[in-house]
């Protein structure tokens, strides 16, 4: 079997950003791509090199002291490096991929070691399959863990019922992943939108060039979106780098200039106080 190609690694050029961050700032998004957890033959993609002493570099130069790490597609559910990232630092929680299968032992102590919820990937192959999401979320609520869903909401079928029928907050990926082309008023967006002014779930700003069809690295279709977003509940919103930007469209963008975007998009600097610290501090459990 061919593998496939290996992703850009992220830009090494990152100056401070053109504001001051909060205290407690919190990437809530990002990955590392490193031993000992190995590619699986299934993976969409092929990771670069992004080790932890690189994500560093950018946390100090960004401002960065809380973070989250995710556990990306082409590791499965062999967690080893997600973990092993985690535990160096009590300022650091993570987001795995678990099989349906898992045993309660092992659900407890990912729980004990800083896993604070569990990730369903329905967009990049993983070789993980969980055939009922809400049978899942009712065992990793036992807990204390939310689901993280990366899905493309004007697609995902069980939309309705995860949000509606979920004992634990649901998040979802890159702004619902759908592509900003649809707009905004999507009927699909919208009631994502009405889920959200609810507080039924959480939603991430990160990943702009996911959904834009910008190819120059100025997402200036996505400001809509963020917009609508901030304007339905400032109070369920978190943001992340997505460091190192794995598997994108288009040319790699500079992590300053994605983090100034976003300044001119939430201007508030109340929304901003939110978004960047209050929100993560309770839905991570810092």
């Amino acid at each position: 079997m061919a593998q496939p190609d290996t992703c850009e690694a992220p830009q090494r050029g990152v100056l401070p950003p053109k504001l001051s961050l909060p205290p407690n700032i919190c990437d809530c998004h990002f990955h590392i791509f490193d031993d000992p957890s190995i590619q699986v033959a299934e993976r969409s993609y092929t990771a670069p090199h992004a080790p932890l002493s690189d994500y560093k570099k950018l946390q100090n130069t960004l401002g960065i002291t809380r973070s989250v790490i995710v556990q990306p597609s082409v590791y499965g559910a062999d967690n080893r490096t997600t973990m092993a990232v985690c535990k160096t630092d009590d300022n650091m929680r993570a987001v795995i991929v678990v099989d349906e299968n898992i045993s309660d032992k092992e659900l407890k102590k990912y729980a004990d070691e800083g896993a604070v919820g569990c990730r369903v990937n329905l967009l990049f192959s993983s070789g993980v399959v969980s055939n009922s999401l809400i049978h899942f979320a009712h065992r990793i609520s036992d807990y204390g863990m939310h689901l993280q869903v990366l899905a493309d909401i004007s697609q995902f079928d069980d939309f309705d019922a995860l949000v509606t029928q979920c004992p634990l907050p649901v998040v979802f990926d890159h702004m619902g992943h759908m592509p900003a082309s649809y707009g905004y008023n999507h009927k699909t967006y919208q009631k994502f939108l009405s889920y959200l002014s609810d507080g039924r779930l959480w939603v991430k700003l990160s990943g702009a060039y996911r959904i834009s069809k910008a190819m120059n690295c100025q997402y200036d279709d996505v400001a809509d979106f963020v917009e609508a977003l901030v304007h339905a509940n400032s109070d369920h919103l978190v943001w992340g780098t997505d460091w190192p930007h794995p598997q994108i469209n288009g040319p790699m963008p500079n992590d300053t200039d994605l983090l100034n975007q976003f300044f001119d998009w939430v201007p508030n600097t109340a929304n901003q106080q939110k978004i960047f610290a209050d929100n993560p501090a309770k839905l991570y459990q810092f």
